[in-house]
């Protein structure tokens, strides 16, 4: 039963499940069995240990979390086999009426049976197939792109250019990861990719009739980076260093540096061989006219959906992170109207998303990370990151003016992280208010 409860938490941290919600399953499925346990966990390990007490030996039990990826339709699973578990219900059979809650099988038979089901409905999770195929992923994908091209205020050109930009950052680096390339090397090559076709657009676009406020080359860059730093576990790091978990927030922290980082080589390599070769820089990046704010809106549900999805989300929770994400955008927009900043603009929009995800959490049987993780995305500052790399390859420009930017965007990168937790732990009090106001209407 110990090794049923760590390999469950093994799935939930590899799909990006938060190191306090690992650690709470494993407890819980633990206590459903009549086992009390200590839980220690790292980003690539877990530990698990159980003392029957005198007279007998503890029992330790170590898994090794070997990969990691975002795969929320898999978690939401997994979530709900181990909370059926703690209910007293985990394992029955499909079509079978469950056990009721609190009603835990006591005979050695039963518990074994119990546990051999539980085992056989988590490998039928982990190994099932992806709801979708990898191109409907990077078709996904692509519509993202053209989301985010939309906030930016690009115009027609520059949506199917970043879409079309995305769909081959996304086919060479899922080629080149096949090929056992790491994180960081796949980072610098979509990054790269993505530069590569601004700085195409800035040579070609003179040659005809066409100005580059038209489809100004930054928009695709930036366009390319937000699908980019969207994979980053920005929130899981803030979520884990603010509950306790420093290790872990600790490993969250530096693979995101070192992921971001891989994006800064990407973008800079190019741009340092097109100042090399030349290449006229020119930093047009906001259209007069940007989109109406209902088109905006529209687009950031988008982007938000479409990430959501493409982290094979069901079509059920990919709907509800593209109405957040829409919202988060809409809030922004009115912080922002108000005066305040980019970040405190966006904390404040994260805020909302952190406390509307964890509040419908158990609403609708989708974990809050889905709907906070995807809400956020269309925030996050992928034309500001550019701007300040442009700047400090840009010889003209002030050194510190470039570093000043990425300042600003790393800002509002932790800002938005800080703000989901923030507004997950404000409406956890909220959400137990209403449950227990409920039970006497249930029991009565």
């Amino acid at each position: 039963m110990l090794q049923l409860a760590v390999r469950i938490g093994e799935a939930m941290l590899s799909l990006g499940a938060a190191a306090a919600d690992v650690t709470e399953a494993i407890r819980r499925v633990a206590r459903s069995f009549g086992v009390r346990c200590e839980v220690d966990l790292t980003f690539t390990a877990i530990l698990v240990s159980h003392d029957p007490g005198p007279g007998a030996p503890p029992v330790t039990v170590l898994r090794v979390v070997e990969s990691r990826t975002a795969d929320y339709g898999r978690l939401t699973r997994v979530l709900e086999l181990a909370a059926d578990l703690g209910d007293g219900a985990g394992g029955h059979q499909p079509g079978t009426t469950p056990s009721p809650p609190g009603s835990v099988a006591t005979t050695p038979e039963a518990v074994d049976r119990r546990v051999e089901r539980a085992h056989d409905l988590l490998d039928e999770i982990v190994s099932a197939p992806h709801p979708y195929r990898r191109s409907v992923v990077t078709a996904v994908l692509s519509a993202m792109a053209a989301g985010v091209a939309v906030l930016l205020g690009g115009g027609v050109w520059v949506v199917l250019v970043a879409a079309a930009t995305t769909a081959v950052i996304d086919v060479v680096v899922t080629r080149l990861g096949r090929w056992g390339l790491p994180p960081f090397f796949l980072q610098a090559a979509g990054a790269a990719i993505a530069t590569l076709v601004a700085v195409l657009l800035l040579v070609l676009v003179p040659l005809f009739p066409v100005e580059l406020s038209t489809l100004p080359p930054s928009l695709v860059v930036a366009s390319g980076i937000v699908v980019l730093l969207a994979g980053l576990s920005l929130v899981g790091a803030a979520e884990d260093a603010i509950n306790g978990f420093p290790v872990t927030a600790s490993a969250r922290v530096f693979e995101v540096v070192l992921l971001t980082l891989g994006i800064v080589v990407g973008i800079g390599a190019v741009l340092d061989a097109a100042r090399r070769l030349d290449v006229p820089f020119a930093l047009v990046d906001v259209r007069s006219d940007p989109a109406p704010l209902w088109l905006q809106i529209i687009g950031a549900g988008v982007v938000a959906g479409a990430w959501a999805m493409s982290s094979y989300a069901r079509p059920r929770a990919a709907l509800l992170a593209a109405t957040v994400g829409g919202g988060s955008w809409l809030l922004f927009t009115v912080l922002s109207g108000l005066g305040a900043g980019p970040a405190v603009a966006s904390a404040g929009a994260a805020v909302a998303v952190g406390f509307v995800a964890e509040t419908i959490s158990r609403r609708t049987a989708l974990p809050a990370i889905v709907t906070s993780v995807c809400g956020i995305v269309p925030l996050l500052p992928g034309l500001t990151i550019y701007r300040g790399l442009f700047t400090l390859i840009d010889e003209s420009a002030v050194v510190g003016a470039g570093l000043q930017t990425l300042l600003q965007a790393a800002t509002v990168g932790f800002g938005l992280a800080a703000g989901v937790t923030l507004g997950e732990l404000l409406a956890r009090p909220v959400r137990l208010r209403i449950r227990r106001a409920r039970l006497p209407l249930q029991t009565g």
